[in-house]
Order: structure tokens, then sequence, then C-alpha cells
């Protein structure tokens, strides 16, 4: 059993215990990955990312489309170049291809690093404007991850309105 469904449980018994009925109790629904695709400043992390790494991304496209011709333009003069010369391209390109990979992870790496600070400079941005609605709207409840929710108690709108708006 999920520890998600384990505190739905336990919150339901709490106020089934206190006496407290099913109509008093106020529970709110946020969906995180709608926050994380429309909300203003996840947008924005993501234009930053995109801008950080087009420099290095665009370069090893570039040398990733040279070694590809250098090795079609191989495997086209091939048959009528010496061996030792044949044998000689072939390490360069070997060389060369294994840089290119080494390079290619090294920006991904750097990719997904940056792209988690990014997200969770977001995400407790919204934890915390999810905390003020919470308090000022004296939810009993918040969600974040649930099979389903009714629209009456979802409250993702009122979250990304709220980042958008700076709170």
């Amino acid at each position: 059993m999920t520890s998600l469904l384990k505190s739905l449980l336990a919150a339901v018994a709490l106020c089934a215990a206190l006496g407290v009925s099913a109509q008093e109790l106020k529970i709110g629904y946020v969906n995180g990955e709608r926050v994380l695709r429309e909300a203003t400043p996840a947008k924005a992390a993501q234009a930053k990312l995109e801008a950080e790494f087009k420099k290095r991304e665009t370069e090893l496209n570039d040398v990733g489309t040279k070694l590809r011709a250098a090795m079609d333009k191989l495997d086209k003069d091939g048959p009528t170049l010496p061996e030792a010369e044949r044998s000689r391209r072939q390490r360069d390109l070997s060389d060369q291809q294994r840089d290119f990979d080494r390079k290619r992870r090294e920006l991904l790496e750097d990719l997904n690093q940056r792209k988690n600070e990014e997200l969770a400079a977001v995400t407790e941005r919204a934890s915390k404007v999810i905390k003020q609605i919470f308090e000022q709207e004296k939810y009993d409840l918040i969600l974040q991850e649930v099979v389903f929710a009714g629209p009456r108690v979802d409250i993702t709108k009122k979250v990304i309105d709220a980042l958008n708006a700076g709170k």
C-alpha cells in the first residue's frame, strides 16, 4: 500500500474518529506535471536551459555530421586506398567516434543535472504556493499524487495562477 494511500486513509480515519463529517473535510488536488508544464517559472526555466545548452548542442551536432561524412567517405574510398592508409583512417575515425560519444554523454549529464536543479527550484516555489493556499483557504488535505480527482477538488489552476503572479 503506498504511503499516499496510507496517509489518506489515516486522515479519513482521524476525521471519522473526531466525528467530522465528509462534508466538512476540505480536500484539494494539485497536478504537479501540469504545474511544471504550464507555469511561467517552469517555462522560463526550460527556456533558460535551452539557451544555456544550445551552443554545445549545435557544436556537437556539427561534429557528428562531420564524423558521419568522414565515415561515408572512408566507406566509399576504402576499397581503393592502400591497406595502411585505410587502417590509419579507421583508427582516427574510431578515436573521433569515442571522443564524440564522450562529449555527448557529458552534455546529457550536464543537461540532466541543470534540469534537476531548475526543476527543484520551481518545485520548491510551487510547494510554497501550495502551502499558502492550504493555510489561507483552510484546507484539511492537499494531495499531489492521485489516481482520479474530480474538478471540484482540483486546485491546479490556482497554483499555476499564483506562480505566474510571482507569489
